[in-house]
């Protein structure tokens, strides 16, 4: 297993995942971090280019779930808004959710990947439940605790991004 803190791709948006890289990766389920990944904490509302996005991975075939620890019903009124599946409480970087998840669609780790923006839950909770880790830029760190998580993620980026040059 890799060093569980790395990502093994860095995107600096989702829209950057087409559905073609991802099914010639092998990925057949994409599951999604919601606050600061889909959107930011501070809206519900999607950019235009987020939107195009969804309902290009809607028509993929590549499933989409979202994968949240979120406790706020903000999230399911948005999955259920798109169309989109979701797991909440998910308890990130702990594999229950994420592993409910590759259940409810019956895949193998190998088959699922999961892109979120905090390497200390997404990408942790990816590499130790064996699916596929994606790290994505932060819509927006808003406060200084998201801005103060970004610098303690640094090293691993930076250490990461130098492993996939390799």
């Amino acid at each position: 297993m890799p060093f569980p803190l790395f990502p093994r791709r860095i995107a600096e948006s989702l829209t950057e995942l087409t559905p073609q890289a991802l099914k010639k990766q092998g990925i057949r389920l994409l599951m999604l971090d919601f606050d600061n990944t889909i959107v930011p904490y501070t809206t519900n509302t999607p950019t235009p280019e987020m939107e195009a996005w969804l309902k290009e991975m809607q028509s993929a075939d590549v499933q989409v779930c979202v994968v949240s620890n979120s406790k706020r019903d903000r999230v399911r009124i948005f999955c259920s808004q798109w169309g989109i599946d979701c797991i909440t409480h998910a308890k990130k970087p702990f594999g229950r959710g994420i592993r409910a998840c590759m259940e409810k669609y019956g895949l193998a780790p190998y088959e699922c990947a999961l892109a979120g923006d905090q390497i200390f839950t997404d990408t942790l909770g990816a590499n130790l439940s064996g699916a596929v880790p994606i790290l994505v830029k932060p819509i927006n760190n808003h406060n200084i605790w998201l801005k103060l998580r970004h610098i303690a993620e640094k090293p691993f980026i930076f250490m990461a991004k130098r492993r996939m040059k390799l």
